[in-house]
């Protein structure tokens, strides 16, 4: 369940977008397609890199596990034996 504090901010989040001046930006024109579409395939490329990074450090590795006494479990419960 949300919070009644983000419940709060979303229904005031129209009103302060209202409040905001339109000419704030000063020298900023719409952006071309060339340009967005090149900031789309910036950030497609950088998203596969971090999941391939992800992968490739997440893999098991064949010689990591050569202490196989991790792989026991112990339970110490006194008075119960």
């Amino acid at each position: 369940m949300t919070p009644p504090g983000h419940i709060l901010l979303l229904l005031l989040l129209p009103a302060a977008a209202a409040q905001m001046s339109t000419g704030s930006c000063s020298g900023c024109g719409p952006l071309s397609p060339h340009l967005l579409a090149s900031l789309v395939a910036a950030d497609a490329v950088m998203s596969l890199i971090i999941v391939g990074v992800v992968l490739v450090c997440a893999r098991p590795r064949p010689g990591r596990r050569l202490n196989y006494e991790n792989d026991k479990i112990y339970i110490n419960m006194p008075g119960r034996g």
